[in-house]
């Protein structure tokens, strides 16, 4: 093929913006919430093919195993042997012809437009008959009752949702939940912006939060978001961060360390949480990842940022009062906003995680003052880092006991149940509409040293 006819490829922006993210994450381990935001900001995309692009590639990492079972059907060749490009391609063109709203032959033109230039004609052409053979025989996924195909996971995290939930029904109800795409949240930071600020420009409200709307477009095209004011963060982050928030009560002058803060979401609530509304406490965020320090030096004075690794904080002359430990874990409560991760994390990795969130619990008793709570949060469901990790804590700290987070409950959030019997917290994206988080609260009995 020659050289003038390879440059007449034309593949449209927002098709060729979403596959080069899908094959940075895919490829070079890129993360789609902090690079596609990058690669929006350096297009001339309109508002609809934002969205459009934002849908195909999220939709795409998603459902990546879904459509990797329909290549297989049709490839003569092992599937391993595939070149990358020509593998996130297919799996670009399936989700469109099989999860999106675009006709047929639009979704495998356009593909094989975007294989053109980025893959070469030969291969845009093996593109455009795998495609049509799936258009002509496609997978009959209804009659399937393999969950980790249909519902596009990996085995092992559909295993331990099933051995944990002991529903069927409830077990796809989470799988389906994961799939389902939903509009940003915005948290509101207190004093710097405020709901209705952000509704006059399209947002809705957000009922079970104090300081939540929902984004009605791209959430970098509100103001308040822009100027610093206000982030993208899920309701029930915000609401962890507002629950611990009010174990102060009326106590007088308090520490306050953020163990683990990055990125800085939950860091920036408490921060201004507390700048508004008890000025005199002292708040520390830490960080022992420094690129990851370095965002959360951006929505908090970078002079109450550290950056420790968690088991070498006991050395600090400082002793706190609240700490939060919201613990690097497996990430699968957060499945349907971070659509790459459920293919990144392994069984293998979740023991190495638990051993980890077991050595900055213990961190946090040797930081904790008299009195102090130590608030043990996860993004996760997962039994070994939820209730499991609890019973773990408490065997080995005797002198310490579950604080109830009843009473800290915002009434906005009173309706949405995540209570469990022993005052924790567990939170499902099926029933509560947020990520899947888990909450413990621990304190030393009768305020023991």
């Amino acid at each position: 093929m020659a050289k003038s006819d390879f440059k007449r490829a034309r593949p449209d922006e927002a098709r060729l913006l979403a596959f080069n993210l899908i094959s940075q994450v895919n490829r070079e381990g890129a993360y789609a919430n902090i690079r596609l935001p990058q690669l929006l900001s350096d297009s001339k995309l309109d508002e609809r093919d934002r969205g459009f692009a934002t849908e195909l590639s999220y939709g795409t990492l998603r459902m990546q195993g879904k459509h990797d079972f329909a290549i297989r059907t049709k490839i003569d060749r092992p599937f391993e042997t595939l070149d990358p490009a020509i593998v996130d391609l297919l799996r670009m063109g399936l989700h469109q012809i099989l999860e999106m709203r675009v006709p047929d032959h639009a979704a495998v033109d356009a593909t094989v437009e975007v294989a053109r230039l980025v893959a070469g004609e030969g291969k845009a052409s093996y593109v455009n008959a795998i495609l049509r053979s799936i258009l002509r025989d496609p997978p009959d996924y209804e009659s399937d009752p393999d969950l980790p195909t249909k519902y596009s996971h990996p085995e092992w995290i559909v295993s331990a949702f099933r051995d944990q939930l002991k529903d069927e029904s409830r077990l796809i109800s989470l799988l389906e939940s994961h799939n389902t795409p939903v509009a940003p949240h915005i948290v509101c930071w207190p004093g710097k912006s405020t709901r209705e600020e952000l509704i006059n420009e399209g947002a809705e409200l957000m009922a079970e939060g104090t300081f939540s709307v929902r984004a009605e477009k791209m959430p970098g095209s509100y103001v308040a978001i822009h100027e610093r004011r206000a982030g993208v963060q899920d309701l029930g982050s915000q609401l962890i961060s507002e629950i611990f928030f009010n174990t102060a009560g009326g106590a007088d002058y308090l520490h306050w360390l953020d163990m683990c803060a990055g990125p800085g979401g939950k860091a920036a609530m408490l921060f201004n949480l507390l700048r508004e509304n008890r000025p005199k406490d002292n708040f520390t965020a830490n960080e022992p990842t420094e690129h990851r320090a370095t965002l959360v030096s951006h929505v908090i004075p970078p002079s109450q940022v550290i950056t420790h690794k968690g088991e070498d904080l006991p050395d600090l002359p400082t002793r706190y009062d609240r700490i939060m430990i919201d613990a690097p874990c497996s990430g699968l409560g957060a499945l349907r906003r971070r659509p790459e991760s459920r293919w990144r994390k392994t069984q293998s990795d979740l023991k190495n995680l638990v051993s980890l969130q077991r050595d900055l619990l213990d961190s946090g008793v040797k930081l904790l003052n008299p009195g102090g709570v130590i608030a043990y949060v996860t993004c996760s469901p997962h039994r070994s880092e939820t209730i499991a990790q609890v019973a773990d804590f408490l065997y080995r700290h005797k002198d310490f006991e579950l604080l109830s987070l009843t009473p800290f409950i915002p009434t906005s959030a009173e309706s949405m149940n995540f209570l469990q019997e022993n005052g924790t917290i567990q939170m499902w994206s099926d029933i509560h509409g947020t990520d899947s988080m888990f909450m413990a609260a621990f304190t030393r009995k009768d305020g023991e040293a």
